[in-house]
């Protein structure tokens, strides 16, 4: 395990900064495109299992930190919707995956699009230099993404 970074120097991002500003792009991204029928849960455990794969009720509460009962009435939902199905667990019958269908992956699809095309105009009128350091931080902020999975594994072993 690495030492944990110390404090930011006089002119350096403090992680409270980094917080404030990752929220506040989060708050605005997450709600892209502005109309939308779903709820933020349930549009969270479409790309959930666009991005991941399927995955088990157990595991799709835990990640988006509901009830297993939350999660059952609302996987139950998508599907009556068309949007998931559940089948077996072919490393053990007695569960089932959660499978997204091609409408639930064409709603993921649908929304990435219209981000994509919201942070196009947005960046458009970035200059180079303001564009530039977004750039450079995508691949310190995939770590962190990759960070985080693997600390939330070694928590569940």
């Amino acid at each position: 395990m690495t030492e944990p970074r110390p404090r930011p120097q006089a002119g350096e991002v403090s992680v409270a900064e980094l917080t404030s500003t990752l929220e506040e792009f989060t708050r605005m991204f997450i709600r892209l495109p502005k109309v939308q029928r779903l709820s933020f849960t349930t549009l969270s455990v479409l790309h959930t299992l666009a991005g991941r794969g399927p995955q088990r009720l157990t595991a799709l509460a835990a990640g988006e930190q509901v009830s297993q009962p939350a999660i059952t009435q609302m996987v139950t939902k998508l599907q009556h919707e068309g949007l998931v199905e559940r089948r077996p667990d072919p490393s053990d019958s007695r569960a089932v995956l959660v499978h997204i269908t091609p409408a639930g992956r064409a709603i993921v699809e649908g929304r990435r699009a219209d981000r994509i095309a919201h942070l196009t105009e947005l960046t458009g009128r970035l200059t180079p230099e303001e564009w530039a350091p977004i750039v450079a931080a995508l691949p310190a902020l995939r770590r962190l993404v990759e960070l985080d999975r693997q600390l939330e594994q070694e928590k569940r072993s």
